[in-house]
């Protein structure tokens, strides 16, 4: 896997998190705001309903950049690719669909 797409996919997952991070800070000011009256509004989500989608997409994003970040430091250590239970090779279709990918296709199943 080259170095420049997982570079590119952290970029990218590090934009998602500052809008959801300012998705966050909009929803905590309309929170604030006393004349919000979010759960009785039938023409749209409750403020709760939207800060629990925001927070979970925001810990998906987390979990991916931390992902990310361990397989460019498995790139500079020179293990990426390799299967972390077995140490066989990853083939490059699961790596090019899953770049984050630690294990090989037989040990991820199991």
């Amino acid at each position: 896997m080259n170095r420049t797409v997982l570079t590119e996919r952290l970029r990218s997952v590090d934009d998602q998190l500052a809008r959801l991070d300012a998705d966050a800070a909009s929803l905590r000011a309309d929170r604030a705001d006393a004349t919000a009256d979010d759960e009785h509004d039938p023409e749209g989500s409750t403020l709760s309903g939207e800060w629990q989608r925001v927070e979970a997409l925001r810990d998906a994003a987390v979990r991916e950049r931390a992902a990310v970040i361990d397989a460019l430091e498995r790139v500079d250590a020179g293990t990426y690719g390799s299967c972390i239970r077995c140490g066989q090779p990853i083939p490059a279709a699961r790596l090019e669909v899953m770049p984050t990918a630690t294990m090989c296709v037989p040990c991820a199943s199991a």
